[in-house]
């Protein structure tokens, strides 16, 4: 039994935990949680947690159900929304086959190998996220149809008494509670619309401290007698809920990404991996914008990027190099615009990450960069620049992936065909609805 895991242990008899929840995510992203007896901690370190691994979407077919959860004691943590008494606390887990081999269907074991990948280059990655939410008053619709935001406040808004100015000091509290390093919060552009900032971490450290965010802002929402949604975007007439990530590469103590004299002191490295991301962003955008919904939000307007491009300090491009800091060299990063907050962070920085290897690999070439507002050029304009669209729909996003010979290299060929048969799901479902545009539009004059 190695010191973390041995930590844990005491740590629950200090503490007097009733309850251990082990958690992992089903294909999708959508957090799973079993509660385990303090007593048999120690045998799912030894031995893992069997479980039907079958009932779970995408981590095994039916005639190899049996999976075991294996907790990770490095992510141990006391949820502070469960109160002192009879304390609860949680463990991320790996997920093994029988022989206790790392399934290839867990998005968190996706991430791994790709991590894996990129230290095989001399490379360990680390991400920062700008994590979009609106916090709305109840789940129910309005009489209008449409949700109801807990303020008409704006971007920077200070709100004096303003609900979600007490609910973002809440769920920093308890973040910082749970060892979530945050960076700053303030309200966004839409109205109940909230982001909050974590500092920079691993990218597997930060895909699990995603998960436990969203779980920590629903739960201060229901505390605080509201509802907080992740939905790409929830209003027609205003923003959509992004996940802006930055990432940087090192190769040891030294940023891979920057070149002291190179221009927007990118290193060759940095601009190789820019060109991996915009060369198979199209194939991955299921993987980063997976929703019907989140099409919205990409073509809806606000300051979504929907065409390939980059820039230094220009939000209109998908990716965008910011401003260097002179002696900062150590904080040199790229920032990836097109995500968004309901994204499974495990496969969205998977191949986000494995896209920019690839680049670096091949050698890619990055083409110039955009220095206008990407958004206000004409389509012939754009067509001459190269900045072609990304997926208009889940459909194109899913026909993209198919035809990919990157992601399935990534993902694993189990995690990419569960993926795309669930996308495909819900597309269908989705095509076959009669919308309430379609009845206002259509009803009364046809």
């Amino acid at each position: 039994m190695d010191r973390q895991q041995e930590f844990v242990l005491r740590t629950i008899e200090e503490r007097d935990v009733r309850f251990v929840r082990l958690w992992f995510t089903d294909v999708v992203g959508s957090l799973k949680s079993v509660a385990l007896a303090p007593a048999e901690v120690e045998g799912a370190f030894e031995e893992g947690l069997g479980f039907d691994g079958s009932a779970i979407e995408g981590l095994a077919r039916v005639f190899e159900s049996d999976m075991l959860a294996q907790p990770d004691p490095s992510t141990f943590q006391i949820l502070p929304w469960r109160g002192e008494t009879e304390q609860t606390s949680r463990m991320f887990c790996d997920i093994l086959t029988p022989d206790g081999e790392p399934s290839a269907a867990d998005p968190r074991n996706v991430l791994k190998r790709t991590l894996a990948k990129a230290a095989d280059m001399g490379f360990t990655c680390y991400t920062h996220p700008e994590i979009e939410f609106y916090l709305l008053k109840s789940q129910e619709p309005g009489p209008d149809g449409s949700p109801v935001p807990v303020d008409e406040g704006g971007y920077f808004d200070h709100v004096p008494g303003g609900v979600a100015q007490d609910f973002r000091r809440t769920a920093v509290t308890m973040l910082e509670s749970v060892g979530i390093s945050v960076e700053f919060s303030h309200h966004e552009a839409g109205p109940g619309q909230n982001e909050i900032d974590l500092r920079y971490a691993d990218a597997l450290q930060t895909a699990d401290n995603i998960m436990t965010f969203r779980t920590v802002i629903k739960e201060v929402a229901l505390q605080q007698g509201t509802y907080a949604t992740f939905m790409p975007k929830p209003f027609t007439a205003h923003p959509g809920s992004g996940m802006h990530t930055h990432f940087s590469l090192f190769e040891g103590d030294t940023n891979a990404f920057y070149e002291a004299g190179a221009e927007y002191q990118l290193s060759k490295t940095a601009r190789q991996f820019i060109a991996g991301v915009l060369k198979h962003a199209p194939e991955f955008t299921a993987v980063t914008n997976q929703f019907v919904n989140s099409y919205k939000r990409l073509w809806g307007g606000g300051e979504a990027p929907s065409y390939l491009s980059w820039g230094h300090n220009n939000r209109s491009a998908l990716v965008r190099v910011p401003l260097y800091k002179p002696g900062k060299g150590q904080s040199a990063r790229i920032e990836y615009r097109g995500i968004d907050s309901a994204a499974n962070p495990y496969l969205a920085y998977a191949v986000l990450l494995g896209a920019g290897l690839k680049g670096i690999e091949e050698g890619y070439e990055l083409p110039a960069a955009a220095e206008d507002d990407v958004w206000s050029l004409s389509s012939a304009e754009r067509r001459a620049m190269g900045h072609d669209p990304l997926p208009a729909s889940l459909h194109d996003a899913i026909r993209s992936m198919e035809e990919s010979e990157l992601l399935p290299q990534i993902l694993g060929e189990q995690v990419f065909e569960h993926f795309l048969r669930n996308k495909r799901a819900e597309w269908q479902d989705y095509r076959l609805q009669v919308t309430p545009y379609e009845l206002q539009r259509n009803l009364g004059i046809l």
